[in-house]
């Protein structure tokens, strides 16, 4: 139960949003790309530990936690579904491609890469359908995340008295989720990016705080308790069956791991990285992510931002994590699970801090859990609004619209997308299968064409339009007629999206040439544009072909390997391995070190020579 001083730590940080809001909210009036982008004037280390707040959303770390509980070591690999490796393409060659376009949004690089004749068009028309999908997808996620997440602290029996109306059951987490929200909404709508930023940078360092403490809570309780799982929960490695067997333990597990569908696990993995390589070398989805990346103030500094997010969020979330998931497992009998009387292993988090941490810490560390929350929604409202108001607004309905104009819209499409996210929340029943559906359904039809738009020059915007729709479609439909694991029917999206895309692209004449020339030489990427490649160089001696191919590929190998010993050596730690978590440091040093001369030395001289 929460006590005074953790409620108010929590109202502390709740007001502390407000005035963030409010401060920022001259800055964010100032223009369109003010408002949006916080002017491209925010520094990359902000901007870092702001994208690295906001992937550390409580509903995702609902599903670590949860992940962590049931699959011990293994857990590692699941997030991969993601995919978590797509920020080390980013670090490594993609946030760099992106932020040399110098755009607003993700749809209007899309015009910067197809024109804007008819291809271009529907292309731009596309790409804004389904970033707005994906952004109330994402809403909906941590919309029931939350609810899940305050049911807990906040039992409904203490103020139903005060709420004029009755509210069933399984709808009590999307009440709680409405309430928290309007607080995110509050000051991601005043302030912009510059608001989302501030108040991210307070919300990670809250959640810094909190995690470390976790984390010696679980050390400690480690020392003096038995840690009874599996004998296959310790280890990282699988085979094609999971067997993993909780019989005698916990038994309920073991349904928990049949309705997840992890069984096949070798099948499950390999679908999984086949997945999740397309998806990374598709680059960003047009979400926040994508938002922070173009922000930078150059492309050199949205490299570094995407590397610094990588640094900043995996061991301070995995100690977390770690940390809560040992103490949930050694003390699961004192853990209440239940939602209207049915088991719900996605309460394994919060059930955790309300049995173990103390007062105090409970009302810092649900001030951090709530302001991840709203990190992550008031960044995913703000993607929303930039499409919303840049690519809808302002290309179709009035181009020359006054500053007062481009404020009242901002402010109304915020509200909106905020209405119909909370609409979708309510059918929404849990955290996993909206998230399974977003990252393995609606983002294979992300993937093939944004793999060609990026490596074919005769890819064109009729095969961007149509391989997209052609994945769309089936992402929205499958989910009605099956209930297999979204992962399963993503080769068939894929195989429709490829026919879609190929045939849209052949039905139609190549881009512009000038258009591809100019996109060639700012991007410069690597792939199959030799035809424009001999005309960029023709025209320009200077011009030096990207050739980087195997070396981004190699350090994308060795910045997932560091990726992972990041994850691992958090909980390496936690259950007191030292000499695992000595080597592993070990193995992640000489990582770094082959990505400073490999990576980060390439990538400045290249950045240099370009600008």
């Amino acid at each position: 139960m929460l006590q005074l001083i953790d409620v108010l730590i929590i109202l502390a940080y709740l007001v502390g949003t407000i005035v963030i809001g409010l401060a920022a909210r001259k800055q964010a009036q100032k223009s369109k790309d003010d408002y949006l982008m916080g002017g491209k004037s925010l520094p990359w280390y902000m901007l870092g530990l702001s994208n690295a707040s906001g992937m550390f959303d409580i509903s995702g770390t609902m599903w670590l936690v949860t992940l962590t509980f049931v699959y011990g070591f293994k857990s590692i690999w699941i997030p991969w579904l993601w995919p978590v490796f797509n920020q080390v393409f980013l670090m490594v060659y993609l946030s760099v491609w992106l932020r040399r376009s110098n755009v607003t949004t993700g749809a209007e690089w899309i015009l910067f890469r197809f024109d804007s004749g008819k291809g271009g068009r529907r292309s731009h028309t596309i790409i804004v359908i389904f970033a707005i999908l994906s952004c109330l997808g994402f809403l909906a996620y941590g919309f029931i995340g939350l609810g899940k997440f305050v049911e807990i602290f906040i039992p409904w029996e203490l103020i139903s008295p005060f709420i004029p109306f009755d509210v069933a059951p399984a709808y009590i987490p999307h009440f709680y989720g409405i309430i928290f929200t309007l607080f995110a909404v509050f000051y991601s709508v005043l302030g912009g990016m510059s608001g989302i930023v501030w108040t991210d940078v307070l919300q990670y360092g809250i959640m810094t705080i909190s995690s470390i403490a976790i984390a010696v809570i679980a050390w400690q309780a480690f020392g003096e308790n038995t840690l009874n799982v599996p004998d296959d929960w310790m280890n990282p490695f699988f085979g094609w069956e999971l067997d993993m067997d909780w019989t005698g333990i916990i038994d309920e597990v073991n349904t928990k791991i049949a309705e997840d569908g992890y069984t096949l696990f070798g099948l499950f993995f390999m679908l999984m990285v086949f997945k999740g390589i397309l998806s990374s070398i598709a680059g960003p989805a047009p979400n926040y992510d994508m938002q922070k990346i173009l922000s930078t103030k150059s492309p050199l500094e949205a490299a570094k931002m995407s590397a610094f997010s990588l640094g900043a969020l995996i061991p301070t979330r995995y100690l977390m994590v770690g940390g809560f998931s040992i103490l949930a497992v050694l003390f699961y009998d004192q853990l209440d699970l239940k939602t209207a009387g049915v088991l719900d292993f996605e309460k394994v988090l919060p059930a955790a801090i309300e049995q173990f941490v103390p007062v105090g810490l409970l009302g810092l560390l649900l001030a951090g859990l709530l302001a991840a929350f709203m990190s992550t929604f008031a960044g995913t409202l703000n993607a929303a609004q930039a499409y919303l108001v840049n690519d809808i607004y302002l290309k179709y309905k009035e181009p020359d619209a006054s500053s007062k104009k481009i404020k009242k819209m901002n402010y109304l499409s915020g509200i909106v997308v905020v209405l119909i996210s909370i609409v979708l929340g309510f059918f929404v029943q849990d955290v996993n299968s909206i998230l399974q559906w977003i990252v393995s359904a609606l983002y294979g039809s992300y993937v093939v064409s944004n793999v060609l738009k990026w490596h074919w020059w005769r890819f064109n915007g009729e095969g961007y339009f149509w391989g997209m729709l052609s994945g769309i479609l089936p992402a929205l439909i499958f989910p009605i007629f099956t209930d297999t694991l979204d992962l399963y029917y993503f080769p068939i999206i894929l195989l429709i999206s490829i026919v879609g895309a190929i045939v849209g692209t052949y039905s139609a004449p190549p881009t512009n040439e000038a258009v591809l020339m100019d996109f060639y030489k700012k991007t410069n990427p690597w792939g199959f544009w030799k035809q424009i490649a001999d005309k960029v160089a023709l025209a320009d001696n200077s011009f030096k072909k990207n050739k980087g191919f195997s070396r981004d590929m190699f350090n994308v190998v060795i910045g997932t390997f560091a990726q992972t010993l990041m994850v691992i050596i958090p909980i390496y730690i936690i259950i007191r391995e030292y000499s695992l978590v000595l080597y592993c440091s070990i193995a992640l040093c000489i990582a770094i070190v082959i990505l400073k001369f490999n990576w980060w030395d390439r990538v400045k001289k290249d950045n240099t020579q370009i600008s």
